[in-house]
């Protein structure tokens, strides 16, 4: 389930809350909070489950980028091989060669530094929404736990 939807739920939960007098505490139904609580518990794994894809798709784009560095470095190669073979200009032939490898360097490590900027972005994001959403929680149980204290504390 999404959190986010988690956090929608405890939020209408707290909102329909009876307010009690002359104070900031509310009577909230206990048995749904703990509900959404335990809802909670088990969606953040899925959103740490969602970081590692991300992370995986990252290391998957980082192989494919130097499987085809190399692939591109041995193609280059290739043809700097035949064009020496066939060319009696050799240095004109290495040149360009030496060209093909440089470009195929500088496209393998473009591609590289994106894969990280997007991972980083995404992981930056997911990692907010967890200590935003972590926060909430935590306000929600300190709340809980107060009202539960001072309910406690009053003469019956």
């Amino acid at each position: 389930m999404d959190i986010l939807h988690l956090v929608d739920r405890l939020e209408e939960l707290f909102n329909q809350s009876k307010p009690i007098w002359f104070t900031h505490s509310v009577i909230v139904d206990e048995d749904r909070m703990l509900d959404l609580i335990d809802q909670m518990r088990v969606s953040i794994p899925d959103e740490i489950k969602k970081s590692q894809q991300i992370i995986a798709q990252r290391d998957r784009i980082l192989a494919q980028t130097q499987e085809e560095s190399s692939r591109t470095l041995n193609i280059a190669r290739e043809k700097a091989d035949v064009l020496v073979d066939r060319d009696p200009v050799i240095q004109a032939a290495q040149a360009r060669g030496e060209q093909i490898i440089q470009q195929a360097r500088a496209e393998a490590e473009i591609t590289r530094r994106e894969a990280d900027e997007y991972v980083l972005n995404t992981l930056s994001t997911v990692g907010e929404e967890l200590e935003r959403l972590l926060n909430q929680v935590r306000n929600g149980v300190r709340t809980l736990q107060s009202e539960r204290q001072q309910n406690s504390q009053q003469p019956k």
